[in-house]
């Protein structure tokens, strides 16, 4: 081997991810088993359709599910956190817009006793009130530091921007919501939506027969929850501020968050995995066309970014960035800049080969372990996406011309239609 010699890039030519084994429980629930991995370590997801787009006051999905480790009928909380330290297991508690997610890192040997502590959090909480003071103090107090970062105002300020009061997205969370949440507002979002008519179950890692059968014994059998509770998604109006741009002043800002946005395609649309390698190119990775003007050439901000946010009914493009406050125009002037470029000039076949080479390598790294497959096939299921999603992202990033980045540029990068939020000081 020489190694004076760079080795050859060789593309990737198939793109095969392992597909779960999906099979449905006694009792109606799903359950996709992913098996993978030499490591005798399991992950166990256990999903609730239910989040933001359901709550019926701000904060309540959350909370609800933050607080399922703060006590149940069988172990109180200082003895759920004490068992799932001594086995060596690990929980993780989330929500998202239309989801809420227990998950559980166990070890096989001591699966059995992790898996009772979680059926006792799941099927019999307490939210008790004393637990529930503690942890809304918490999270008082990281609002109140959030509130004195500019990156943190300008993003509530562009979904504000873009999306209006009346939708979820714009409804931005003041301190009152903390203190609007009680035991009994927790115990209503989880009566209509933590049942098992509303329930999805993920198995990943060395899964055995024996795993699955306690899965089945523990949460497969009989129906548990409000099963009766059957709820209709919501839908929302979207009301967009009218005018251009919306300044958040930050008197005491060393420097200014600087965020454009706007609606864009949702991941069902035909376009969605080209607009994808478009938004890389533009400014998705570390030599993409802003960092390399405005960081590398300009030295206006360390780092900019461009990226697609997805929520239920909508999608939107952001560009994100933090810059000294007199940088601030320039910095936006040359964003527009570089979308002119893309709108205008042909993008050199080496540039696109290598956001392609990029692109291809994230795809190999993120499907690579058993836990990173269970995230890519949880992502289908919450995403209301078919098993074909990957194999069409990697065509649309294998087959995408020039020719295809000009004409997706000049369709869904619209500087027109960018809002521009800034957050800081205010230049004398």
């Amino acid at each position: 081997m020489d190694r004076t010699l760079q080795p050859n890039i060789q593309e990737l030519d198939q793109f095969n991810i392992l597909q779960p084994v999906r099979t449905t429980l006694p009792n109606g629930i799903p359950l996709a088993v992913i098996n993978a991995g030499e490591q005798e370590v399991v992950r166990l997801d256990i999903l609730f359709k239910g989040g933001r787009w359901q709550q019926s006051q701000k904060l309540q999905a959350l909370f609800t599910n933050r607080m399922l480790r703060e006590g149940s009928r069988k172990y109180a909380a200082p003895v759920i956190a004490e068992k799932l330290d001594y086995y060596g297991a690990w929980l993780e508690l989330s929500s998202s817009a239309d989801y809420s997610y227990i998950t559980l890192y166990s070890l096989n040997k001591y699966f059995a006793e992790t898996l009772d502590v979680l059926e006792s959090i799941i099927k019999e909480p307490l939210f008790p009130e004393k637990e529930l003071s503690t942890v809304l103090d918490t999270n008082i107090q990281q609002y109140l530091v959030n509130l004195s970062k500019v990156d943190f105002l300008a993003h509530r300020g562009l979904l504000k921007a873009l999306y209006g009061e009346k939708h979820p997205c714009g409804q931005c969370v003041e301190e009152a919501d903390y203190h609007a949440i009680t035991p009994t507002v927790l115990r209503e979002f989880y009566n209509r939506y933590y049942h098992s008519d509303n329930c999805h179950i993920f198995l990943s890692g060395k899964v055995t027969d024996d795993i699955i059968r306690r899965v089945e014994t523990n949460f497969g059998t009989t129906p548990f929850g409000n099963t009766r509770q059957q709820s209709a998604d919501p839908s929302y109006i979207i009301e967009s501020i009218s005018g251009k741009r919306v300044f958040i002043e930050r008197d005491d800002a060393m420097q200014s968050a600087v965020k454009l946005g706007m609606a864009t395609i949702t991941r069902q649309h035909p376009d969605a995995h080209k607009l994808k390698v478009l938004v890389t190119l533009f400014g998705g990775y570390f030599g993409s066309r802003l960092m390399s003007n405005i960081r590398e050439d300009k030295g206006y901000t360390y780092g900019i970014s461009a990226g697609l946010m997805s929520y239920p009914d909508s999608s939107m493009l952001v560009i994100s960035t933090e810059t000294d406050n007199r940088y601030v125009e320039p910095l936006i002037q040359e964003v527009y800049n570089e979308i002119d470029k893309l709108q205008n000039t042909l993008v050199s076949p080496e540039e696109l080969a290598m956001v392609r080479n990029y692109m291809l390598g994230e795809m190999c790294r993120n499907y690579e372990s058993p836990f990173s497959l269970a995230d890519a096939w949880i992502f289908i299921q919450t995403s209301g996406l078919d098993d074909t999603y990957f194999s069409r992202s990697l065509q649309a990033v294998k087959e995408l011309t020039p020719q295809d980045i000009h004409v997706l540029a000049g369709r869904y990068l619209c500087k027109e239609n960018l809002k521009e939020v800034i957050a800081g000081k205010k230049n004398p």
